[in-house]
C-alpha cells in the first residue's frame, strides 16, 4: 500500500476532475464509494486523511448548462463552483457517511495559505478536525477567487495543504499512472518510477495539458506541487485513479518524488509560497554568502524591484537572474532601494536612523 498507515500518520489525497465527475458532467458515485471505503480502512488503521477534491465547477456547469465545462470565462466560473460546491460536499458526506465517517468542507483561497497568520489558522483548523477522526474535504474556494488570487490548479493546493497539516505523504489519484520521460501517449515514452531530485532535466519531461479537458492542471503543475511537498518534508505520488480501490492496491504503478529531510514550518511556508510582493537581484558574492548560511546584507544587493513593505515575502535572484531564495523582507520597498549596495555606515545615512542587521535576515530565509 502506497504511504502505509503504519508510516505516514497524516495522507493527502486529491483527486481530480476527471475521476470523479464523468464527460457528461455527473458524479461516478460508485468509484467516489470505493474511494471512501478505501479511506475508512486506512482511518480504521489509524492514518489520519485529509482529501483535496476538484469537482465542483464541472457539477455546477452541467446543473447550469454552461458551455465548456463552465470555464468561458471567470465568471461562468464562479458560478458553477457556487452551485456544484453544494452537490459535491453533499455526495462526499453521504459516501463518507455510509462508511461511519464524517465530514467537513474546508473552502480556501490562495490568501488563505499564502498570508502567514491565514495560515496558521487554517492550518490550526485542519489539526483539529483530523485529530477529532473527521475527513477533511478540502477545495479553492472558486466562487470568490479571482484569477490573481487562485492557486489555479488543486495540485499545488494539495501540496500546501499537506505541508499546513505536517503529513508525510501527498497522493495524486489522476488520470495518468505518474511521470513519464515524454507525453506518454508516444509508443517510446519511458515510465520514471522514482524521482530523488527535481532538476531541469525531471522539469523538461512536463506537459501542461489535462487529458479529459475538465482539469486545470497537468504534469507541469504536479511537479511543482512535488516541489512544495517535497520542501515540506512530504513525499508525494502521482498514481492512476482509472480502477476500483485505487489507494489499497499495492501493485498500481506510480511516480514518487522522494523528500529531503523537511525544512522549519516557517522555512518551509516560505519555500512553498506561490505570490512573492518583490524581487532582489544580488551579486554572486551574495548569493555565495547565502550558500554558506549568511543573512542577506545591503551591500550584496544590486537591484530591487516591486512594491513591498517590511515583513513581505520576496524573491531572490541571483546575477544570471535565476532565483536562488525566497525570504521576508527587514524593509519597505523605498528603503530597501535608497540602500543597495552599501555598507553599514552609509545606510544610516540614506536612510536617516539606524539600520537593521540585514535585508532579509537568515532566519526568514529559505534556499530554493
Amino acid at each position: 500500500m502506497l504511504f502505509a498507515p503504519s508510516t505516514c500518520s497524516r495522507l493527502i489525497v486529491k483527486i481530480g476532475s476527471a475521476l470523479l465527475v464523468d464527460p457528461d458532467g455527473a458524479v461516478r458515485r460508485d468509484w467516489l464509494a470505493e474511494i471512501a471505503a478505501d479511506i475508512a480502512a486506512r482511518t480504521k488503521a489509524g492514518q489520519q486523511v485529509a482529501v483535496v477534491s476538484s469537482g465542483a465547477i464541472a457539477l455546477g456547469a452541467r446543473r447550469l448548462g454552461l458551455a465548456k465545462g463552465g470555464r468561458a470565462s471567470l465568471e461562468d466560473a464562479q458560478a458553477a463552483a457556487a452551485t456544484g460546491q453544494i452537490a459535491l460536499s453533499q455526495v462526499w458526506a453521504e459516501v463518507l457517511g455510509a462508511e461511519g465517517l464524517t465530514a467537513a468542507q474546508m473552502l480556501v483561497t490562495l490568501d488563505d495559505l499564502e498570508h502567514r497568520r491565514r495560515y496558521l489558522n487554517a492550518a490550526a483548523t485542519l489539526d483539529r478536525l483530523l485529530s477529532l477522526g473527521v475527513v477533511p474535504i478540502i477545495n479553492e474556494n472558486d466562487s470568490v477567487a479571482t484569477e490573481e488570487i487562485r492557486f489555479g490548479d488543486n495540485d499545488r493546493l494539495a501540496a500546501r495543504v499537506a505541508q499546513a497539516a505536517l503529513a508525510g505523504g501527498v497522493i495524486l489519484l489522476s488520470d495518468i499512472d505518474g511521470l513519464y520521460d515524454r507525453n506518454p501517449s508516444q509508443p517510446d515514452a519511458k515510465h520514471i518510477a522514482r524521482i530523488e531530485r527535481i532538476d531541469a532535466a525531471i522539469e523538461a519531461m512536463a506537459d501542461t495539458g489535462s487529458a479529459s479537458g475538465m482539469g486545470s492542471g497537468g504534469m507541469v503543475s504536479k511537479i511543482a506541487a512535488a516541489r512544495i511537498a517535497n520542501a515540506a518534508g512530504a513525499h508525494l505520488a502521482i498514481a492512476s485513479g482509472r480502477m476500483g480501490r485505487p489507494l489499497s492496491d499495492a501493485e498500481a504503478r506510480h511516480s514518487l518524488f522522494v523528500a529531503e529531510r523537511g525544512a522549519s514550518a516557517r522555512k518551509a511556508w516560505l519555500a512553498g509560497g506561490l505570490t512573492a510582493k518583490g524581487r532582489l537581484t544580488i551579486d554572486a558574492g551574495a548569493a555565495k554568502a547565502l550558500q554558506g548560511g549568511a543573512s542577506l546584507l545591503a551591500a550584496g544587493v544590486t537591484g530591487a524591484n516591486g512594491e513591498f513593505a517590511r515583513g513581505d515575502i520576496l524573491d531572490i535572484a541571483g546575477p544570471d537572474g535565476r532565483i536562488v531564495a525566497r525570504g521576508l523582507s527587514e524593509y519597505p520597498a523605498t528603503d530597501a532601494a535608497a540602500i543597495l549596495g552599501l555598507g553599514r555606515d552609509a545606510q544610516e545615512a540614506a536612510l536617516g536612523y539606524s539600520p537593521r542587521a540585514a535585508m532579509v535576515h537568515r532566519d526568514h530565509l529559505v534556499l530554493l
